[in-house]
């Protein structure tokens, strides 16, 4: 685990420029968007003579529709070109557009600056595949929850920013307009500036030829995604989350005026609250994930979301107050605290969410696909957001309330989720894993950065309790196909787990020969897709503490798929309520004590030609002794 916090990274080369780009550039498209929706809203008359509510429902419309047609173009770009070079020309293209749009604002020009919105759609867009692309190229892979965890929480900190600066700076007298013009053509500069110093990001795919295409591009990309179950999920649970947030934020002014009985400063409360909880949720990922990619956190964010959502809909129904207040009346108000804890923690739950899944698609995505995955997901977070208006829009017109809305959505939330992690219990067991090493026990790992990132791999551990392999997993970087006795993969209700898990059910040769053929051709398949296989030469739990006699099957295992064999030692279990022995097991518990310390103590690799089960479990015993 790395010494140092992820702020640490905001001092680095690496790390400071792009960040401070990307939130420069989330702000001003913020302050310039709000802007615009401002002026249309409290001054629509001196601008145009079109229909203010039309215009302030289409904007956001125009906003998006660049993510829709250009995002399967940028993700080539992307892969083909450096991503610095990629990121100063998109910071560029900024200024360029915020020159157009201070022509526009200086000479009350609407098309100008509806035609700089569309502008800055594109370079979000554009942005969008280098900004989650460029983190694996320069951060390690402990760093990457941390790193996506400060990107996160800068883009939220970004968009309320920009959405408080642009609503006040526009409508303050007599220079909001001209304040503004020169403001986002300043934060333009200021964001090409620090892009001079993002470093080199070699291209993935220099050889790429560009398929100007976004229709067939777009499709193209999400099969791809296809074929990695994991990822693509991964990438619908996060376009799910905009569809969630999407269906909350747009209904936060309503929600505040009409429900709250507030002006627009407890919108901006609301607003304030809801993004520093996204903050939040996205930094404490790192502390909570130990420095990895921890999507056991994503189970997590998920009950929040709906438990949370589901709390706001029964704050509402408490608030009584039928007054018009400002914030300050508003925090006033009986049952306000609960309505902006409800928000706070919806939002720190969507932290806790998202990030996990940027990092896991970061790090099982084909590098060389990174930047047009990240587009294809780019896409489909536009659809979502224009679904969730559109149901938005049909529930509010028959009759449901906002606070219902928010109701309906967190129910819904509950059943996407519960769905994607019976399509991938991976996030399930993970989850388990989390509360188990958070809850009763402390896990501590020592070099478990013998593990391989990638290739195959066989890990061979001591037979401890009937947790072992979720405490294996939860220090794994990597997912672990488990080798189990064909007696308790068949066990009732927990059978679909473990298959869906990935496990392999083994029998003794001379019990039945044909499950064990049949354990031993799925092992040689999974370590030549170059999985992790994780198997307990012991054959049975250990009754007494000590290590039992290997078995000679990781032999048949090595002489079909040479390679790498990494022992591991599981020390602090035994005598846990989870080991087997003959006394009543809630008696250990009082014995240990909730909490007890857990070690899991991994040995360097070795090579399948030097293996014996003496020698590994000798190596095992070893490494057990490390820690006595």
């Amino acid at each position: 685990m790395p010494a140092q916090s992820q702020f640490a990274l905001l001092g680095q080369r690496r790390f400071a420029p792009f960040f401070w780009t990307q939130f420069l550039g989330a702000l001003n498209d913020n302050v310039f968007k709000t802007a615009l929706l401002t002026i249309l809203t409290y001054d629509a008359l001196s601008w145009t003579t079109l229909d203010p509510v039309l215009l302030t429902n289409l904007i956001p419309g125009l906003f998006i529709l660049p993510f829709m047609l250009f995002s399967a173009t940028a993700g080539q770009l992307a892969d083909k070109f450096d991503k610095g070079r990629v990121a100063r020309l998109v910071k560029l293209l900024e200024i360029a557009i915020m020159a157009l749009a201070g022509f526009g604002w200086i000479t009350h020009n609407l098309p100008l600056l509806v035609l700089a919105l569309v502008g800055m759609g594109l370079h979000s867009t554009l942005f969008g595949p280098v900004k989650y692309a460029y983190l694996p190229q320069h951060l390690q892979r402990s760093e990457l929850v941390g790193g996506n965890g400060l990107v996160e929480s800068g883009t939220f900190v970004g968009i309320v920013l920009g959405e408080v600066l642009g609503a006040l700076l526009i409508v303050s007298k007599p220079w909001g307009v001209e304040v503004v013009a020169a403001g986002t053509l300043a934060l333009a500069v200021l964001g090409w500036w620090f892009s001079r110093a993002i470093p080199p990001s070699p291209a993935p795919v220099p050889e790429l030829k560009v398929n100007w295409n976004p229709f067939t591009e777009t499709v193209r990309n999400l099969n791809y995604s296809r074929q990695n179950r994991a990822v693509f999920l991964s990438l619908l649970g996060n376009s799910w989350f905009w569809f969630y947030g999407a269906i909350f934020l747009a209904q936060f002014p309503l929600y505040a005026k009409n429900y709250l009985q507030g002006d627009h400063g407890v919108f901006v409360l609301l607003l304030t609250v809801f993004s520093l909880g996204i903050g939040a949720g996205s930094l404490l990922c790192e502390k909570l994930s130990s420095h990895r990619v921890e999507i056991g956190l994503v189970p997590f964010g998920s009950i929040g979301l709906s438990m949370f959502g589901i709390e706001l809909f029964l704050a509402s129904l408490a608030y009584t107050n039928t007054l018009p207040v400002d914030a300050a009346g508003f925090l006033a108000q009986t049952g306000s605290l609960r309505i902006l804890f409800a928000c706070l923690m919806i939002g720190v739950s969507g932290g806790l969410y998202i990030v996990p899944l940027f990092a896991l698609i970061q790090t099982r995505c084909d590098p060389r696909h990174l930047s047009r995955t990240i587009a294809g997901m780019n896409i489909l977070n536009a659809l979502f957001m224009v679904a969730a208006a559109l149901l938005a829009m049909v529930l509010l017109k028959n009759g449901v309330t906002v606070p219902q809305l928010f109701l309906v959505t967190a129910l819904l939330n509950a059943l996407v989720a519960l769905y994607i992690y019976w399509l991938v219990p991976e996030f399930l067991i993970r989850f388990l894993a989390w509360l188990l090493i958070h809850t009763i026990h402390r896990v501590r790992t020592v070099d478990v950065a013998h593990i391989p990132l990638q290739g195959a791999a066989m890990l061979v551990c001591n037979h401890v309790s009937y947790v072992d392999a979720i405490v294996i997993l939860a220090a794994s970087p990597r997912p672990v196909r488990f080798v189990m006795d064909h007696r308790i993969f068949a066990f009732p209700l927990l059978s679909w787990l473990f298959r869906s898990a990935g496990a392999i059910p083994i029998a003794p040769a001379s019990e039945d020969s044909v499950v064990t053929e049949k354990a031993y051709a799925a092992i040689e398949l999974a370590l030549a897709h170059d999985e992790l296989v994780c198997i307990f030469p012991e054959g049975k739990l250990t009754v007494n503490g000590e290590i039992n006699l290997f078995r000679g099957g990781i032999m048949t295992i090595l002489q079909r798929s040479p390679v790498p064999v990494i022992p591991m030692a599981l020390c602090g279990l035994w005598g846990s309520v989870f080991s087997h022995a003959q006394d009543n097991p809630f008696d250990r518990v009082f014995q240990r004590g909730l909490r007890s310390t857990l070690r899991l103590v991994v040995g360097a690799p070795l090579p399948s030609s030097e293996v014996t089960p003496e020698l590994l479990r000798a190596q095992v015993q070893a490494l057990r002794g490390q820690v006595r």
